[in-house]
């Protein structure tokens, strides 16, 4: 795609605006890291066009704040107060949706993600949020917590102008074949593979 240009224009009837503004669903796997990272820059940059933000994070325990969170959030205090870029919400499994207010435990964690996929099935039949990021989603999928088919067909269908972003390692097939933009992160190399754990300010 040179200078942005894309290489073919389908013959779909779509005038080049309608064709710009098609809501997209974006998955990022792979093995490398950056895979969430990539998700949360694209929420600060939809943020800063006024979006409504809406992210959820499936896996990563409800104690471990990233550095990510505590950015959004401010910014999306920021907009309460002065109107500037778009609302935003953050929530976590691991130890209760922030929803429900309920405590879970490591045996929770399935029913606790089904839940977690009702309540995003729930806010895009609404259109609540103009970007979904469903952090480390890949996982419930591969481990039956959730039925694939079932996303594949509600994503894959959402209503309105929703943007959705789908973060995790082994992303079932299902999914990137409905997928508008999937991208891989592959490892080269990276430090733990030196026995060196994750670094303040890098990792979190």
């Amino acid at each position: 795609m040179p200078q942005g240009q894309p290489l073919t224009v389908p013959d779909d009837g779509l005038t080049t605006r309608e064709r710009r503004n098609r809501p997209l669903l974006m998955v990022h796997t792979g093995d490398g890291k950056g895979k969430s990272t990539a998700a949360f820059g694209l929420a600060i940059r939809a943020w800063n066009q006024g979006w409504n933000i809406g992210v959820f994070q499936f896996v990563k325990s409800a104690k471990w704040r990233i550095g990510e969170q505590t950015v959004l959030e401010r910014l999306g205090r920021l907009h309460d107060e002065t109107g500037e870029g778009g609302p935003v919400e953050w929530h976590k499994m691991g130890a209760g949706w922030s929803w429900s207010r309920k405590a879970g435990g490591e045996e929770d964690h399935a029913a606790e993600a089904a839940e977690g996929w009702a309540e995003v099935k729930r806010r895009l039949a609404d259109e609540t949020h103009d970007l979904l990021v469903l952090d480390e989603f890949t996982y419930p999928m591969q481990w039956g917590w959730v039925d694939v088919d079932d996303v594949v067909e509600t994503l894959a269908n959402r209503p309105g102008r929703q943007y959705v972003v789908v973060t995790g390692r082994r992303a079932d097939p299902r999914l990137v074949e409905v997928s508008d933009l999937v991208t891989e992160m592959t490892k080269l190399k990276h430090p733990m593979d030196a026995g060196q754990k994750g670094q303040r300010g890098i990792e979190w």
